[in-house]
């Protein structure tokens, strides 16, 4: 049997940055402008690895999770944790 393909980093990323705020796949679809009929369908294909967002479904659903595209693609669990972190204080500091 052939070993299973470690999931993209996007599709970790994306998992763990919805569960995280408490999202279930279909309301970050919805949240996203994904079609209510298969906002939980889309979501769970891009956790999984099956497909991969569009840049602009992808912008809207970062924006929703309220981190930036990049961290979602950044490799290394710690460069990820730094581009959170300045989005957040970037985010802060101009209120």
């Amino acid at each position: 049997m052939a070993a299973k393909e470690p999931l993209p980093v996007f599709s970790r990323r994306l998992r763990e940055a919805r569960t995280a705020v408490g999202l279930s796949q279909r309301t970050l679809g919805i949240e996203a402008g994904l079609d209510d009929f298969v906002a939980s369908t889309r979501v769970n294909r891009y956790e999984t690895g099956v497909h991969q967002p569009d840049l602009q479904t992808f912008r809207r659903m970062a924006e929703v999770l309220d981190l930036p595209v990049a961290y979602f693609y950044a490799d290394d669990d710690a460069l990820a944790g730094l581009i959170a972190d300045h989005h957040r204080r970037g985010r802060t500091s101009t209120r």
